[in-house]
């Protein structure tokens, strides 16, 4: 049935807002499926260019171009998509295309095998991989050997897989386990025994293994299309539940010996984890180091050829990271060139770093910095004088790579004349820029030049090139330096000033209150204040020397306007300021506990119920389920009636130390039942006037009692 043309222009408009909406693409495929090939491949390509690393698109691609007979494209597809999407369903694909076009081959049997031997190489670890090895097998079973020579060669071939097969953690392995001691039965009974026993104890322990292994990857869902980050519960889940499973998978369940064989398993797990989660940069950024740590691993062992794979396997990684999706994530460049300079593969690090720079729509800057310090370490200051250069030409790089040259010069040249020749080589560029200017008055200090330190603050105080608000931070340091160094009156001079480019600014405070204002910068030093913060609340004090509070100076009004801070530690530092922003008033939650049988009306709000408290939770966990009592029943309303006839009495008596004390009978008889229990008395005294002698106390002579309470004691 075809789709409405509003549909598609509607799911057009959607990708046009968001590139990444899942729901308008699956609507877009569905379209091409039922168009044309010809008419359908650019949608096709705009899907799998889109969601690069989604098997089911590739698939839906390949099996289009095959009903068209197009085999010479379904190839070039299978090529693109085979090594880098490692789905079972692809591949199953790829293994039926196979065996349909191959069919009439003379050599159809040689590449049909070839074929399952690169399928189960690449997908043999995966728990859903049965279905592929069944096949294999039943294929080699088909194969019609002539002679005792090729009837040997298929029997062992069979046998090879069979092993391979029971000792890998998969799906209906007994099954597989049950064949082969069948087959090996049929092929001769007497070494059948001793093959099996070999790899019996193997066998259990895969056994053992896939039982967890399918409790580890039920939650998994490896048909999710991969999207960048959006922090929804959805996404948060999947990622804890792939993140459990490499653990798992770092954890040798198999209990092998071998290293290479768990790195093989564990990169499998993140090639799966890629397909879903190709957006997120530390999921590579894991995988490979990873790698180099079973290279390093390896390398102790003495296999050096099993190391150098691991390392080329790291280095194809990060090609395919900065190829993909993530051609943009500067932090895969810089990761990567670490690691070829780890390996002193020095060209190639600077072929990353200009890749980098390469990029368009990025910020070159941090690129620019990072190939300086590479360039200084692996080649001497000469080679990052001539980045320098670089990045001085680009247009795109900001005041950070004039700061970051300027240091360098300063600690690894220790010259400090071409420190300040790039400062002011900078600030002629960047005389806008408060962070920059910073930065430079940080260097100067350090360096104890004070008149060089005065004359920048003059120049940029009084250039008219940085606006009031962005001049804050300037004055402030300008108030501290001469605080540390100046005299009273530089101190008082500078403070006005200050007061002036404050009051321009909007930043004053209190006006009634702004002499002492003034004078408590100029007595702070770092966070230490001369006043207490109700204090300082009730002259309306703006602290000036922290962004938050000019961002909202209107919130430290006088008396106390400012609302109630709590004292709350953010990074380690203790923040007074946390309550500018706004929170939700706890006085209006309610306890909830959701339910999934929520019947409506059964809480104020849908979803759920009012929680029992901790305590009582706690004993419903410990009590057996409501199911598992089967009586008797209590009928609530006549105990409580019943209850409501005791009569207490108003001073009981002491119960003694002794548990059969003839005094707690006295007690019970103590108690007085009224209205219905004197019916029971009339039927078992069988006297007439029941209600009399049922208030009657015992005689005081009771011959009875007396002998009773001497058998007592």
């Amino acid at each position: 049935m075809a789709i409405n043309p509003d549909r598609i222009l509607a799911a057009r408009r959607k990708i046009a807002e968001e590139p990444y909406d899942v729901d308008s693409w699956f609507l877009l495929l569905k379209h091409a499926q039922q168009r044309n090939i010809t008419e359908a491949r650019d949608i096709y390509e705009e899907i799998i260019g889109t969601f690069p690393t989604n098997g089911k698109f590739w698939k839906a691609y390949i099996e289009h171009e095959m009903k068209m007979l197009n085999h010479e494209k379904v190839e070039k597809l299978f090529q693109r998509s085979l090594i880098k999407v490692l789905s079972m369903d692809l591949w199953k694909t790829y293994l039926q295309y196979v065996k349909e076009t191959k069919s009439q081959l003379a050599t159809f049997k040689e590449k049909m095998a070839q074929a399952y031997d690169f399928a189960l190489d690449k997908m043999g670890l995966d728990i859903a991989s049965d279905k592929l090895w069944s096949d294999y097998i039943n294929f080699l079973k088909g194969v019609e050997a002539s002679g005792g020579y090729a009837e040997n060669q298929k029997i062992m071939a069979i046998r090879k897989v069979y092993q391979k097969a029971v000792v890998t953690p998969i799906l209906n392995i007994e099954t597989i386990w049950k064949e082969y001691t069948a087959f090996e039965q049929n092929v001769n009974p007497i070494i059948a025994e001793r093959l099996t026993a070999e790899k019996s104890r193997e066998h259990m322990n895969a056994r053992r293994v896939a039982k967890e292994y399918e409790a580890q990857t039920r939650t998994l869902n490896k048909q999710l299309p991969s999207i960048p980050p959006s922090g929804s519960n959805e996404e948060c889940k999947q990622i804890e539940a792939w993140n459990n499973y490499i653990n798992w998978e770092k954890s040798n369940p198999l209990k092998v010996e071998d290293p290479g064989l768990v790195g093989k398993r564990v990169m499998f797990a993140y090639e799966q984890c890629l397909l879903c989660l190709g957006h997120h940069p530390d999921i590579w950024l894991e995988a490979a180091l990873y790698l180099q740590e079973t290279a390093k691993t390896m390398q102790e062992k003495a296999d050096v050829n099993t190391a150098e794979s691991f390392l080329e396997q790291t280095s194809q990684l990060y090609e395919r990271a900065i190829s993909g999706v993530l051609s943009h994530c500067t932090l895969l460049y810089f990761s990567y060139a670490d690691f070829e300079e780890q390996n002193m593969k020095f060209e190639k690090v600077h072929k990353i770093y200009q890749r980098c720079l390469e990029v368009k729509d990025v910020d070159p800057t941090l690129c620019y910095i990072q190939y300086l310090k590479f360039s200084r370490r692996a080649e001497g200051i000469k080679s990052a004088r001539t980045v320098f250069k670089k990045a001085r030409e680009d247009t795109r790089s900001n005041f950070h790579v004039y700061v970051a040259a300027a240091l360098m010069e300063y600690y690894c040249s220790k010259d400090k004349s071409v420190a300040f020749k790039i400062f002011e080589l900078g600030l002629k560029r960047f005389n806008n820029s408060p962070e920059y200017i910073l930065a430079y008055l940080d260097y100067l200090s350090h360096l104890n030049e004070d008149n060089n330190t005065r004359v920048l603050f003059e120049r940029v105080l009084t250039g008219g090139q940085i606006s009031s608000k962005e001049c804050v931070d300037i004055w402030n340091k300008f108030l501290e330096f001469e605080s540390n160094i100046g005299d009273l009156a530089s101190v008082v001079k500078v403070e006005k000033r200050r007061a002036q480019a404050l009051q321009e600014a909007g930043l004053s405070g209190d006006l009634e209150h702004k002499h002492t204002c003034n004078i408590i910068d100029r007595y702070r030093f770092m966070t230490l204040l001369p006043l207490t913060q109700p204090q300082l609340n009730s002259i309306g004090y703006v602290d000036t020397f922290r962004k938050e509070s000019r961002l909202t100076p209107g919130l430290m009004g006088r008396g106390g306007s400012k609302p109630k801070s709590t004292a709350i530690k953010v990074n380690g530092i203790l923040d007074f300021y946390s309550d500018n922003l706004a929170r939700p008033d706890f006085s209006q939650m309610v306890p909830f506990k959701p339910k999934v049988n929520y019947r409506p009306g059964e809480f104020m709000v849908p979803g759920g119920i009012f929680p029992l408290p901790p305590t009582a939770a706690e004993l419903n966990t410990q009590l057996p389920p409501p199911f598992c009592f089967k009586g008797p029943f209590v009928k609530i309303d006549k105990l409580c009636e019943m209850f409501d006839r005791i009569r207490l009495p108003d001073l009981p008596a002491s119960t003694g130390t002794e548990p059969n004390s003839i005094q707690l009978f006295d007690l019970a008889k103590s108690v007085q039942w009224i209205g219905g229990e004197d019916k029971k008395r009339k039927s078992h005294s069988r006297m007439d006037d029941s209600d009399e002698e049922s208030n009657v106390s015992a005689p005081t002579n009771d011959i009875y009692r007396m002998r009773q309470q001497k058998k007592i004691k």
